[in-house]
């Protein structure tokens, strides 16, 4: 049976991912992560690398929060930023076809025993509802009416589950913790601004896989997003943004086939991009 490995943040990182591939097992099965672009020096040609590597068959990419912003930028929502590195997919021949490809990647995947996502699971949720709320970004951004979702994305609130949640609250909530979640409250309540690691945390807060009585505690879950963490393995998850953009690393982990802790799978690793405005 042929390896499955993890991907974290490639980020426009088309050399390093180029580099990647050619170490990784040629037979492997590949889930990206998401954050598939900006900010690295070659976003368009990463995703074009990506997309060809999904229609093969070899590999699935999740949706990140940068990708959700480029979609937001195509629609005429939202404006580059200084850093933003995606100019080249707006003005490319076969932005149509890459737009669309994103808008039909998956928020969160799994196999019933291990789940990957971009960014983070609330405690309240257990890995079918997490699933099935991924699914509800998933049938919004596939439908006519995509850029109304977009529209209503953005926003830090709510910022806390409610089963009654309706309408574009509750998709604005499942997609800012699929997608943008680092810390929240042991009852989970998010919080959106604070981008350090583990223990230097705003008061009050928890990094999300740490929250009391998390419903996917049994759960392995492989997650990038939190490039402050590097490689983190840590009771039954899996964090595997190593910053390859600010001149870190590109990180591949096999998936375990089981719900099991991580200890014996194969990781692979290659220099990242030496980002000129990194710290």
């Amino acid at each position: 049976m042929s390896k499955i490995f993890a991907v974290g943040d490639v980020q426009g990182c088309a050399p390093s991912l180029k580099t990647l591939l050619k170490k990784l097992p040629k037979k492997s099965k590949l889930i990206f992560l998401g954050d598939l672009v900006n900010r690295g020096p070659d976003s368009l040609g990463a995703l074009r690398q990506l997309k060809s590597l999904q229609e093969s068959g070899r590999a699935e990419c999740i949706l990140g929060n940068h990708d959700l912003h480029l979609l937001a930028i195509d629609a005429g929502l939202r404006k580059t930023k200084g850093l933003d590195t995606v100019g080249a997919i707006l003005n490319a021949p076969d932005r149509k076809e890459l737009i669309g490809w994103i808008r039909n990647r998956p928020m969160a995947l799994s196999n019933g025993k291990v789940l990957t996502v971009h960014a983070g699971v609330l405690p309240q949720w257990d890995l079918q509802q997490t699933i099935e709320c991924a699914q509800e970004v998933e049938k919004a951004l596939r439908g006519k009416s995509y850029k109304d979702f977009l529209a209503n994305m953005y926003g830090n609130t709510p910022n806390k589950w409610s089963n009654s949640l309706k309408g574009y609250e509750r998709l604005r909530l499942i997609t800012n913790t699929l997608t943008r979640m680092r810390f929240c409250t042991p009852s989970g309540q998010m919080e959106f601004d604070s981008k350090e690691g583990l223990e230097n945390g705003p008061k009050g807060y928890i990094p999300w896989f740490k929250a009391p009585k998390r419903k996917t505690a049994d759960t392995l879950i492989y997650f990038g997003h939190w490039s402050t963490l590097g490689l983190l393995r840590h009771d039954n998850v899996i964090g595997l943004d190593t910053g390859c953009v600010w001149g870190g690393k590109l990180t591949a982990m096999e998936v375990s086939e089981t719900n099991k802790d991580s200890k014996g799978l194969e990781i692979i690793q290659v220099a990242g991009y030496d980002h000129p405005l990194r710290m």
